[in-house]
């Protein structure tokens, strides 16, 4: 079938969040009378949300007594703090530009709850072009369960089979293949260091957004 719409995760797929995670998290710890830690330690773990990354940049087990309260002040900074450094990906804003040209369809399947994915979305002016966001707050299931990415394909009126889901991590590519969707997976974004993109089943790995350009280009000559 061919190629309708292109449906990406939000962070390590879509945009470069870390920077905002990574400000949070060393400010966090200054005031606490810490010293930085290697920026890369936080930005393995973004994949893993809030808990992994506190878990990581304080060295502390979640289920200790006081973690739940140092979750709960990194998410609530997140909130006043979530568009700040936040920013597409290199090559991502011609590659959009290149499937708005083609008159494909796209949007975002996200596990990144509407309350911080909505207000980026439209900060970086990419809310009015998405066709669709998708978040955990939309379904019962998040990924990689595949409800995520049927809802969004529902809402843009595509098949699946149409559907080309681009992400970062397994999950990603689980759900989309679940879904019956085309998937791609990138080696850019949060990918833990024992992880291996290529090992996730999907139909294409790229390292850059710009390679994607050769995968819709095929997806929309196959029929």
């Amino acid at each position: 079938m061919r190629l309708r719409a292109v449906l990406f995760d939000m962070d390590g797929t879509l945009l470069d969040s870390a920077p905002d995670f990574i400000a949070i998290s060393q400010a966090m710890r200054a005031e606490r009378g810490l010293p930085p830690i290697a920026d890369k330690l936080i930005r393995d773990q973004v994949s893993g949300g809030a808990r992994a990354m506190v878990a990581a940049n304080f060295a502390m087990d979640p289920e200790v007594e006081d973690f739940e309260a140092l979750r709960l002040e990194f998410l609530d900074r997140y909130q006043a703090h979530c568009a700040v450094l936040t920013r597409p990906f290199d090559g991502m804003d011609e590659l959009l530009n290149d499937i708005e040209q083609a008159k494909l369809i796209w949007g975002v399947a996200t596990n990144k709850p509407v309350r911080y994915a909505e207000p980026i979305m439209q900060q970086l002016g990419l809310a009015q072009r998405s066709a669709v966001l998708v978040c955990p707050d939309h379904v019962s299931r998040s990924k990689p369960d595949p409800e995520m990415i049927l809802l969004a394909c529902a809402k843009m009126g595509v098949e699946p089979a149409a559907t080309l889901f681009v992400g970062d991590d397994e999950r990603d590519i689980e759900a989309g293949r679940a879904a019956g969707c085309k998937t791609a997976a990138v080696t850019y974004g949060y990918i833990h260091p024992q992880d291996n993109p290529r090992n996730w089943g999907a139909d294409a790995v790229v390292d850059h957004p710009l390679e994607l350009r050769t995968v819709l280009e095929q997806a929309l000559c196959s029929c």
